[in-house]
This record gives structure tokens, C-alpha cells and sequence, in this order.
């Protein structure tokens, strides 16, 4: 999948570094709901052994490559995959130094076109924590809504937190 910026690619054993790094930053755990850091092992099995199949692990991950420079500068997942409901989560992480470049708009774009037009799926959702006002931009500019709110849906920092719901549907 190719866009103007970027194109999206299959996980290769060349990522297991970068995913690593990513997987680890504690700075993303949050927005991962990771506890412990991973072990190298744990992505390389990741990469090496997972069947790269949506209908076969409901998830699939993408790479995100910056066409000007052939840089890996994040990945984008769709996760919690059902195909009987034609519905699909959907997540991406920008690596730091990459951010605020229009490179999450257009990776969002080509999985939406994926998604929609090749997987056939009815919506995508996502989760959004109330404090991540970059992420409710980003989703909002691209035509998600927020479609409700869970409740202390997450325990962060020693309380609970709402987390808010937001969906696209292929109309």
C-alpha cells in the first residue's frame, strides 16, 4: 500500500529491532496497556513465527516507511479483527522523531482503503484515552466519532480513567 509520503509493508526480521524499541518505551505502555518490557526473543517469535494471516491471528500489523528516506518510522495494526461482524480495531504508533509530519493521516488513510475496500470491513474503532488530544484530532480530522465513553475503563497511576470510543463506518 502506497501513498504520497509513505508506504506500508509486511513485518520483516529487519524490524525486530525497531519493533523492540517501540514495544519498550515505556512512554507508549499506556497507550499499549503493556506491563513489562519484551525480550528480544518475544519479537523475534513475534516476527519469525506468527502466520502473518488477519483471518487466522485477528490482528494484523503493518510497517510504515517513509518513501524519502526508505526509513521504518512506525507501525499501524488492526487488532480484535471479526470478520463475521466486518469490524476491526485499529492502532498506530509514530516513532518520536517522526511525529507531527502528516505520516499517522496518511498511514490511517491506506489502512482505511485496505480495510474498506479489500478486507470488506463495515468500521474500524478505536480507544482514546480523554487526555491524548493528539489522537482525538487526528482521529476526528480523518472522520472517526466518538461514539461513547467507557466508564473507569482503565487503571492508570492508581485510579481509574474513562477512555473514550470512537468508530468509522464504511458508508
Amino acid at each position: 500500500m502506497e501513498g504520497e509520503n509513505i508506504f506500508l509493508r509486511a513485518v520483516e526480521p529487519q524490524d525486530i529491532d525497531f519493533i523492540l524499541e517501540l514495544e519498550n518505551d515505556s512512554d507508549n505502555w499506556r497507550l499499549s496497556e503493556t506491563l513489562f518490557p519484551y525480550s528480544r526473543y518475544d519479537i523475534e517469535n513475534f516476527v519469525l513465527n506468527t502466520e502473518h494471516d488477519i483471518f487466522v491471528n485477528k490482528q494484523l500489523r503493518l510497517m510504515i516507511v517513509a518513501k524519502s528516506s526508505r526509513k521504518t518510522i512506525g507501525c499501524i495494526d488492526l487488532f480484535e479483527f471479526d470478520a463475521l461482524h466486518k469490524r476491526a480495531g485499529i492502532g498506530i504508533i509514530i516513532s518520536k522523531e517522526n511525529r507531527k509530519n502528516g505520516f499517522a493521516s496518511e498511514a490511517l488513510q491506506l489502512m482505511k482503503n485496505h480495510a474498506f475496500n479489500f478486507l470488506g470491513l463495515h468500521q474500524l474503532f478505536c480507544h482514546i484515552q480523554p487526555n491524548n488530544q493528539l489522537s482525538i484530532n487526528l482521529f476526528t480530522k480523518l472522520g472517526y466519532q466518538q461514539t461513547g465513553i467507557k466508564k473507569d475503563w482503565e487503571f492508570y497511576d492508581g485510579k481509574y480513567e474513562d477512555v473514550y470510543f470512537f468508530q468509522l463506518i464504511n458508508s
